[in-house]
């Protein structure tokens, strides 16, 4: 009897394995992320939306226009009731220089730029294109080039930022550029090419574009949060005095320079590349652990989708099927209420109705190729 008992343990172990094992390939299905995708809109309607149409209205604007972006990517309605009603409110912060920001806001490239891409998603008939096209006007006034008294050879030139920091930085400038090319700017835009170089000089890697002499402390390809200022890097310093490089600027950067024309064969794409198989993982992010997770999340999706590769090669030399490891670490995180949160409250990731949009993001891009 006790033999037979014996027998059944490692048996009935297996069973659970593969039990789990099945319902983790489950997770990865299409009808699972249409799941996951519906419980989060009705999170967001149920309870992220305010009276006023807002989402974590403290915030400003821009919790609001990511969720707009969020949902209607995600299949909600533009005409929707939750849709148009957040609209509504966000078209109460235009400014008369055409930006779209709350006033006296200390970040108003960063909220501008949401709320294009928002606007964008939701302007099917042309509606909001005067309203868009006057924001876009605004977003370039501000970036840092020759009308703000920079140079070519300052390192601030062509960042965009927060005010307060008085400084710009590459998250900044990414989401600059996201929003000039989601309106339909051309890689060759002024603009765009002028963000391109501040998101060069970003990088940790020796060349033209190196000139703070940093990168030959850590020459390894990825992307650090700003040159301006000396330098810095939220992910700190090596022991070298390095830029520590990591994940979510490492993709922010390496999206930027798909959208400013940069070939797959440059130097600069190649190293981003390089750094980002070395570290591919979904259960950090990169260089900075679960501090700014959803939006490395996000951001990472958005960038390998426009990179176009269906697959990373590891540094284990596998080829990894990325929608699916990503679907697999979101699916798993969801919370039972529909949201998500990151135990992580830096840079607001405590906030549900920012990070279940950040969610909603990523697994837009994951829709298309996931097979059952």
């Amino acid at each position: 009897m006790i033999a037979h008992r014996l027998f059944l343990v490692p048996l009935i172990c297996s069973l659970i394995i593969c039990g789990a094992f099945q319902a983790k390939v489950k997770a990865t299905t299409p009808e699972a992320i249409e799941h996951a995708i519906f419980r989060a809109s009705q999170y967001l309607q149920d309870s992220g939306q305010q009276s006023d149409g807002s989402f974590s209205p403290k915030s400003g604007p821009a919790i609001t226009a990511l969720c707009i972006t969020a949902l209607v990517r995600t299949g909600t309605a533009i005409d929707s009731r939750m849709v148009s009603r957040a609209v509504a409110y966000l078209l109460t912060f235009q400014q008369s220089d055409g930006g779209i920001y709350q006033p006296e806001s200390a970040v108003a490239n960063y909220e501008t730029s949401i709320a294009i891409l928002a606007l964008h998603e939701c302007n099917s008939s042309g509606q909001y294109e005067e309203i868009i096209q006057k924001a876009r006007q605004f977003l370039t006034v501000i970036q840092w080039d020759e009308s703000e008294g920079n140079t070519y050879a300052d390192p601030e030139y062509g960042g965009a930022g927060y005010g307060r920091h008085e400084r710009p930085d590459l998250s900044n400038t990414a989401f600059l550029i996201d929003a000039l090319k989601g309106v339909g700017a051309s890689s060759d835009d002024p603009a765009i090419q002028r963000a391109l170089i501040f998101v060069s000089r970003s990088q940790n890697l020796e060349g033209v574009y190196d000139i703070l002499d940093v990168a030959n402390k850590n020459p390894d390809g990825g992307f650090f949060y700003t040159p301006a200022n000396g330098g810095e890097s939220q992910a700190g310093t090596t022991p070298t005095g390095g830029l520590r490089s990591y994940g979510s600027m490492t993709y922010s950067g390496l999206r930027s320079m798909i959208y400013a024309g940069v070939s797959a064969d440059d130097p600069r794409v190649v190293a981003a590349i390089e750094w980002l198989k070395q570290h591919y993982t979904f259960a950090e992010n990169p260089g900075m652990g679960d501090a700014g997770l959803f939006y490395y999340f996000h951001t990472a999706a958005k960038a390998l989708h426009v990179l176009g590769q269906d697959q990373v090669i590891g540094i284990d030399g596998k080829a990894h099927d990325w929608r699916k490891d990503l679907v697999g670490a979101l699916l798993s995180s969801q919370n039972e209420d529909g949201s998500w949160v990151n135990n992580n409250s830096r840079w607001l990731e405590g906030d549900a109705n920012l990070v279940t949009s950040y969610a909603l993001l990523a697994l837009s891009y994951c829709q298309p190729s996931i097979s059952k």
